[in-house]
């Protein structure tokens, strides 16, 4: 029997057999794929943590890096202290609003460069359009910021996203989280030109005062957290 190619139920067919074929080589490409999305994001992070100690690493490289560098991670705080630190998706239970800030995971990753000890720990929060995160590298004596990594996801580029570049990052180097006795001291951001120096404080963003903000909330929210861990080890 001749099929009519100009009948309405030969174009629907058309389009689902075109629909499933279409899906389908989208599913199998996007599955040969996943190996290699995983690992880059995976070479992403390892980056972003040596970052925090000011430790330049490629794509290339980055995993023989993160392996010369961080001697021991850990899970500090959470359901399941004995997991993997570095599996901890914390963007992902910054998102899950079930969990309160007790029941999160909190991994900490333990580094040595030159002789010297840090102990870096993650951040997430929001800014103006979307997730932004970063890393915070806390020298041996718990208490002052050796280095720290932020990122973005859609911020807008020459206002926000400019907590990417170094000028915004290098502020916190040497700023303390902790004062003599162990209680937590925030690092505020001001838009007044008052950051200068080690006095708790960073300069803003020019434009980006939502996203600097973001970048306050999600510092103060999770360190606290961390010192307080500080204080567990120096009892």
């Amino acid at each position: 029997m001749a099929i009519n190619k100009n009948s309405n139920g030969y174009t629907f067919a058309f389009a689902i057999i075109m629909v499933v074929v279409v899906g389908t080589l989208l599913a199998v490409a996007s599955q040969g794929l996943k190996s290699r999305q995983d690992k880059n994001t995976s070479d992403k992070k390892m980056i972003n943590i040596l970052g925090a100690i000011n430790v330049e690493a490629s794509r290339d490289n980055a995993q023989e890096m993160f392996n010369k560098y961080v001697v021991e991670s850990k899970i500090i705080s959470g359901e399941d202290l004995s997991a993997p630190a570095f599996d901890v998706d914390i963007k992902k239970e910054f998102r899950d609003k079930s969990l309160t800030i007790l029941d999160r995971n909190y991994p900490l990753y333990i580094c040595e460069k030159e002789g010297n000890r840090y102990y870096v720990i993650p951040v997430v929060g929001t800014g103006l359009w979307g997730p932004i995160w970063g890393f915070v590298a806390i020298d041996s004596d718990y208490k002052t910021i050796y280095g720290a990594t932020f990122d973005h996801k859609g911020e807008t580029p020459g206002l926000g996203a400019e907590i990417k570049q170094s000028s915004y990052s290098d502020q916190y180097a040497g700023e303390v989280v902790a004062d003599y006795s162990g209680a937590f001291i925030p690092i505020i951001v001001v838009k007044d030109g008052s950051g200068k120096g080690m006095n708790s404080k960073v300069d803003g963003i020019t434009g980006g005062t939502i996203t600097s903000k973001g970048v306050e909330e999600m510092t103060t929210r999770t360190l606290g957290v961390y010192v307080n861990y500080f204080n567990s080890l120096n009892n």
